[in-house]
């Protein structure tokens, strides 16, 4: 249920239709939830960008990426052609209202609520709104933005004043297509909806969380935009904290928009500062050099192409957080995330405490604490490791055993949906539960802020690391300075 009745929008009009997460992920998405009939009858999809294209060529650039994307197996040529006839494109200068003109001229045959997704730079969110604002934006409508919003909580501040120009908060869904994985939505399932688990949630029973997402690929020709950026910027304010709220969150007193995003925001706001006291104990950063990753000889970030020689920009954070409230006292949330990494991963990994006491010590058998292990990419997968005996020996010797809750095992027949088709079902239903709210935003940027100007007040610089490694030495010090290790 959500917090109010949504009218079925009549369009959705897709800014930077041509551009790189369009064709990766979005068209392909469309395509998906149109072939298996998910979007309403009668739905114009209208791609807008700044080049020109002629109809024709345009449906090839849409046709070529469903096929190149994650979703060619389900490619249907009758089905496509039922998709394609929902598609047109309008050329458009988003930068002023007079070349935003043709939008609205093809806008006008669909009379009702538009959902308007900004696949464009940040920097022209507030340009595209402020446009829409003076049109005057019917009720119904929607807009999907991908975040970062903004850089820091005062450009962040500055988006949305331009976002909420044309938009009242509930019709705004900030995405992170981290939460439209099926494991992450899995999370809420494994907490909320199983009474073996919440009773043990707390400082109690866990002894540590660990959220990593490493990457094996560098900036992919991204160079301008990264160096900007950064990895605090790029994965911590957006992707690693909106997992770390879906962890700490207390139960939500009904799994509507509203209830779960405030229970979200107390996490941010409960967060511990890291500054210029303890920024240098509780961060480490790094900048990959040359190595060989992903099979093959690889350039450092400062020989990438475009790269500025001296950059000091960290490609690879890891932090420790604290929580200051009654349920995490005590309990560090290790952040971890790069690029150039050992290996493509992205998992949650909670770590209980170790039984109290052991009575098989005696005969030489050791204990290792309960591990839930929650894995994102490259494959999603629930494992619950176990102490068990091991098999075949009568002297009582000890393993642990991982209980795999594998989703691709269990539901062969269902076709796994991919992050960004999920997000978009939400938007057509006009349910935000899953996506980010305002104060959430700025609450994560206050947070980020303190680290920023900390690591400026040391002259705290990125640490190098070898492509293809875990991150720098000093990033395995991070947790074992207070008696932790890494989960790899």
């Amino acid at each position: 249920m959500f917090d109010h009745q949504s009218t079925p929008c009549r369009s959705l009009v897709l800014f930077g239709a041509t551009g790189d997460l369009a064709r990766r992920m979005l068209w392909p998405s469309l395509y998906a939830l149109h072939a298996d009939g998910l979007l309403p009858e009668q739905f114009a999809l209208i791609g807008a960008a700044h080049s020109k294209y002629e109809p024709a060529k345009f449906a090839e650039l849409v046709r070529n990426s469903v096929l190149g994307s994650a979703n060619a197996a389900m490619f249907d040529e009758a089905k496509f052609a039922t998709f394609i006839a929902r598609v047109s494109y309008v050329s458009v200068d988003a930068s002023s209202e007079a070349g935003m003109q043709p939008l609205r001229d093809a806008l006008a045959p669909h009379e009702g609520g538009t959902i308007f997704y900004l696949s464009t730079s940040p920097h022209m969110f507030g340009p595209i709104c402020r446009t829409l604002g003076a049109w005057g934006v019917h009720p119904d409508s929607r807009v999907v933005v991908e975040k970062p919003i903004g850089t820091d909580e005062k450009s962040a501040n500055a988006v949305n004043d331009a976002i909420a120009s044309a938009f009242a908060e509930p019709q705004v869904f900030r995405i992170d297509h981290y939460l439209g994985k099926e494991a992450v939505q899995n999370l809420l399932a494994l907490r909320f909806a199983n009474a073996i688990f919440e009773p043990l949630w707390n400082a109690n029973a866990i002894e540590q969380v660990q959220i990593t997402v490493a990457e094996t690929v560098g900036v992919e020709g991204r160079w301008g935009y990264y160096d900007g950026v950064g990895a605090l910027r790029d994965m911590v304010q957006n992707h690693l904290l909106q997992l770390l709220c879906l962890v700490a969150m207390e139960p939500p007193a009904s799994f509507t928009p509203s209830a779960v995003r405030n229970e979200k925001v107390k996490v941010l706001w409960s967060l511990r500062p890291i500054n210029g006291t303890n920024v240098h104990t509780h961060t480490v950063t790094g900048q990959y050099t040359e190595g060989f990753a992903g099979g093959q000889s690889v350039p450092g970030y400062r020989d990438e192409a475009g790269a500025n020689k001296v950059s000091d920009t960290e490609t690879f954070v890891a932090l420790r957080a604290e929580i200051d409230n009654w349920r995490w006292a005590g309990v560090p949330f290790y952040l971890r995330t790069g690029k150039r990494m050992q290996r493509r991963s992205s998992e949650i990994a909670i770590h209980f405490k170790s039984a109290p006491y052991n009575i098989f010590s005696g005969i030489g058998a050791t204990l290792q604490p309960n591990v839930l292990l929650i894995k994102l990419q490259p494959e999603e997968m629930i494992t619950l490791s176990l102490m068990h005996k091991l098999p075949g020996r009568n002297d009582m010797q000890l393993g642990q055993v991982g209980l795999n809750l594998s989703l691709g095992d269990k539901f062969t027949q269902t076709r796994r949906r991919i992050a960004y088709e999920r997000m978009l079902i939400d938007v057509l239903a006009g349910n935000p539960s899953l996506f980010v709210r305002r104060d959430e935003v700025e609450a994560a940027w206050k947070w980020i802020d303190g680290i920023v100007e900390g690591w400026r007040q040391t002259a705290q610089k990125p640490k190098p690391y070898g492509s293809g490694s875990w991150g720098p030495s000093a990033a395995i010090g991070l947790p074992e300075r207070f008696g932790h290790s890494w989960n790899e």
